[in-house]
């Protein structure tokens, strides 16, 4: 069953996000502005698009690889999730890793979206939860001995 994504531009001259092969997971995402990245700096920047999301479903917006590579460009708060019942301009935000200022023009892929199935859920208070061999042994704690 095919899902749609369905896009409205805020301007004729954007590109709308649209899979390269039948099988890809995402679709880029476009800069609809200019603007400079300094060094450890983060904005949002506008994509603009707007997006209405199929019932059941989500929106997450991930980094491009090859901007965190090449750049150590990559999204502040990523996976970025957008809600079904959002329906305002989507904005990434973008952080700048690297060493030097990162120069986003008007057109620039800058992100991928990637339309997820969602799950509903709810929270339910417990006294204890189930043991596991890990405990509460976190960071780092699965690494060879």
């Amino acid at each position: 069953m095919i899902k749609y994504l369905k896009v409205m531009k805020l301007e004729d001259s954007i590109k709308i996000p649209k899979k390269v092969y039948p099988n890809d997971t995402g679709a880029d995402v476009r800069s609809n502005e200019n603007t400079i990245l300094e060094p450890g700096e983060f904005k949002g920047i506008s994509t603009g698009i707007k997006l209405e999301i199929p019932f059941g479903y989500e929106v997450q917006i991930r980094p491009r690889s090859g901007l965190a590579f090449k750049k150590g460009i990559t999204i502040l708060n990523t996976p970025a999730s957008i809600d079904e019942s959002f329906v305002g301009e989507v904005k990434v935000i973008l952080i700048n890793h690297g060493k030097n200022p990162f120069l986003i023009t008007k057109g620039d892929r800058i992100a991928q979206i990637v339309l997820q199935k969602r799950v509903n859920w709810e929270t339910m208070e417990v006294s204890e939860i189930f043991e596991t061999d890990r405990g509460e042994n976190g960071f780092g704690s699965s690494g060879v001995k």
